[in-house]
This record gives C-alpha cells, structure tokens and sequence, in this order.
C-alpha cells in the first residue's frame, strides 16, 4: 500500500510494537541503570518509579497523536498543527538535532559493552559502531516491512537476555546492598530522574513513522501501551538487580550488567552481554534512523530544509536524501570521537535537553489537540507537569537548544528579509 506522499504504509502491530520498545529499550539499560546509581545509591530506584510511571501517559499522549494525526513530521507535525509552522519547525530540528548525536552515541555504547567484554582495543569499538549505524541506514533504505521483521527478531533477543539476566541476578540480591538507601539526598534522586530520561526517549520518534502504519488507530495506541508495559517493568527490574547486586561499583557503571550476566553464564557471559549491548543498541538505530529520515523529508517536503533532503528512493519508497544526510553526519560524529576530540559522556549529555524539549512540545500539543477527548487531554496534562519537573535537572545541556534556536531564528531572518531564497510552502502534506 502507497500513501498519497510516495511512503509505502507497511507497518502493522507487531512490527509497530517491536519498533517503540527498540526505540526506548536502547542504549540507557546498559549504562543508566549504573550511572543513576552512582549518582543516587539506592534511591535511585525511585528515579527509576517516577519514570516508569511517567512512561504510560507520555507514550499514549504520542499514541494518541500518532493515531489521530499519522505523519511522517511526527511531533514536528502536531506541534504544527497545535500553534503554527515556525514552533512546529523548531521542535522538529530538536528532534533532528538530537538524534545526529543520539544515534551515534547509542552505537558506540554497544560496540563499548562488546569490546569490553571481549578485551578489544578503542579502535574496534569506533569501526563496530560505524558497522552497526550502517545496518541501521541500509535497513531503513530498503523499507520499514523489511525494517520491523528485523525489529522483531532484534527486540524478542533483547528481551530474553534481559529476563535472564533479572533472573539470574535475584539469588545475588542482598538487602545489605539498599543501605544507607539515599546517600546523597533528594536532589540527587532528581538529578538521576533528569539522567534516566535518556532511557524513555523513543515514542516520539515511532510517531514519525505513523503515515506508513497500515492501521494507524490499531498500531499506535494499542502498540504503544503494550510497549510502554514491556518497556517499564524491564527497566525497572533491571535497576533492581543492578542496585541489588551492587555490580555497578565492581564492573564500572558503563558495564554493570557484563557483570550481572557474567555471573549467571561464566566465562561465556561476556559474548552473550556483548552480543546483547550490540543488538540493543541496533534496534535503537534502526526506529531512529527510520523516524529521522521521514523527519528530513517532511521538512523538506515544508520548504523548512533543503530539497534534496526530500529525495524518495524509485526502488524502494524510502526517504534515500535523508538517509543519505544522516551518514553522513554519523561519520561526522565518529570521526571527532575517534580523533580523542569529545568524550562519550560529553555527548551524551547534548541531546537530552532538545529530546526533553521535543517532548514537551508533543504534550503542549496533545493538551490542545486532543481537547475533544477528556482521557487525552488529562494524559497529555500529566506528561506535560512530570517531564516539566525534570527539565531543571539537564544543567549546562541546556546550552545545545540554545545554540539550534539561535541558529534557526537567524536562518530564518534571513530567508524572510531575502525575496531569492525559497520560501515554506503552506501544505503539510
């Protein structure tokens, strides 16, 4: 089936179900369940509670959105729809800006569990994580049927490892291990809350794909709300075994859960948590490469970014210019990585602020567009107040917003006060 846009709609539930827990299950359950540990002891296990309950409203708010209002601009879309083009562009560059990073970031997280585990060299890991964002971009080219059948075989693994590895870690458990249980105060539970936002972040980007579900009332509602249950309870659970079994201060926060499988498996743990860092963390490249390409050819497709950006593929119906533009901008990002320029940790920090943005967007615009709906509008008002609350805790993340908003009011002053640059056409579709 073809949409009146060129995209092919072939998604349905349970490749939509696969596509939002590879989107939010990704790179975080590997590192932030140890990093929020650090920073909070124990207590951050009510980091992890307040998010695991802000999950379900947050990704039926995106839910609702998408079903209503299915688009390839996904958030960008709705914030378009609620309060004009230029708010609409705006949030849809945070999400884009974002996952120029993210994405990249996510990749070098799972070559990272996979070199550690194996005892292979920095090098590895850049050249594994340059091969895993390929996978990513070539499945996408060839089309999201192919991209959720791959989805799904990716997110049963994950999952698998993960039962296991809160199974196995249960008999390691030790109440000793929850004493003292807040170290540090309260201020650091919501500094950890602001960290494990990285792990939620992901309905957003399953909404840029919504204009090729096949039944976008069916996929996006019911999809999203049996994820979000998935998604949560393995999150949580697995902070508590990491807590628990304290192998966050033995193994390093960044490799915590190597140790927890290391336990249960042996010697033969360290393949299987490589092997899982890695296929976590391409499940998480293949939703947001998929959702990033059809943002770049939405906006294109506005007049809000180049036109070559808006290029689909003959063979394949699939956004070939916006693929094209994110390899070209992961390569960017590896290359500085690699060259000893900037940190892992560094850049992880940059794009939390504009993904808590970007969301923030998505509720204002659930608030109004939902109106007709009490359960929507009531949904969308609790992710609004509880993602607002956390917003604070970003600290100097705040200044990669800062820098998208003031490159972008420029641009735009300078289009308006050119009569030769191209102007944004008024359609959204």
């Amino acid at each position: 089936m073809e949409n009146h846009t060129g995209l092919k709609s072939t998604i349905g539930l349970p490749q939509a179900i696969a596509l939002y827990i590879g989107a939010v299950l990704g790179s975080g359950i590997l590192i932030v369940p140890g990093l929020a540990a650090e920073i909070a002891g124990p207590a951050s296990l009510l980091a992890w509670g307040l998010m695991s309950l802000l999950i379900l409203p947050l990704a039926l708010t995106m839910g609702l959105l998408s079903a209503k209002f299915p688009s390839a601009g996904g958030v960008s879309h709705f914030v378009t729809l609620a309060f004009g083009a230029r708010a609409g562009t705006l949030v849809g560059w945070f999400f884009l800006m974002s996952v120029l990073i993210g994405a990249p970031v996510a990749a070098l997280t799972g070559a990272g569990y996979m070199t550690t585990a194996m005892g292979w060299g920095e090098g590895t890991r850049v050249a594994l994580a340059a091969g895993m964002l390929a996978v990513g971009l070539l499945t996408n080219l060839m089309g999201m049927k192919l991209a959720g059948q791959v989805q799904i075989c990716v997110v049963f693994s994950i999952v698998a490892v993960l039962v296991l590895a809160i199974v196995g870690a249960v008999p390691n458990i030790e109440s000793v291990n929850f004493i003292p249980f807040m170290p540090y105060g309260w201020v650091s539970v919501g500094q950890a809350a602001a960290m494990l936002f990285w792990c939620f972040v992901g309905w957003e980007a399953v909404s840029h794909l919504s204009e090729e579900f096949i039944d976008p009332q069916r996929a996006a509602i019911q999809g999203v709300t049996v994820a979000a249950i998935i998604v949560g309870v393995l999150y949580f659970l697995t902070a508590l075994a990491t807590v628990g079994t304290q192998s966050y201060h033995a193994a390093g926060s960044d490799a915590s859960l190597v140790l927890v499988i290391k336990k249960i498996l042996g010697p033969r743990g360290a393949l299987v948590a490589g092997l899982t860092g890695v296929f976590i963390c391409t499940a998480t490249i293949i939703a947001y490469t998929g959702a990033t390409s059809r943002l770049a050819y939405a906006l294109a497709r506005q007049g809000e970014a180049p036109r070559w950006l808006g290029t689909i593929s003959k063979q394949y119906g699939t956004p070939i210019g916006g693929i094209g533009f994110l390899a070209l901008c992961f390569l960017a990002v590896l290359s500085l990585y690699g060259s000893g320029a900037i940190s892992l940790k560094t850049l992880i920090q940059f794009p939390n602020a504009t993904f808590i943005l970007t969301y923030l967007g998505g509720c204002v615009a659930g608030i109004r567009l939902l109106k007709g709906s009490f359960w929507g509008v009531s949904i969308s008002w609790t992710s609004f107040l509880l993602t607002a609350i956390i917003f604070p805790f970003v600290g100097w993340a705040i200044l990669y917003p800062m820098f998208i908003m003031a490159v972008f009011w420029i641009t735009r002053f300078v289009r308006d006060k050119n009569p030769l640059l191209p102007k944004r056409k008024t359609s959204l579709h």
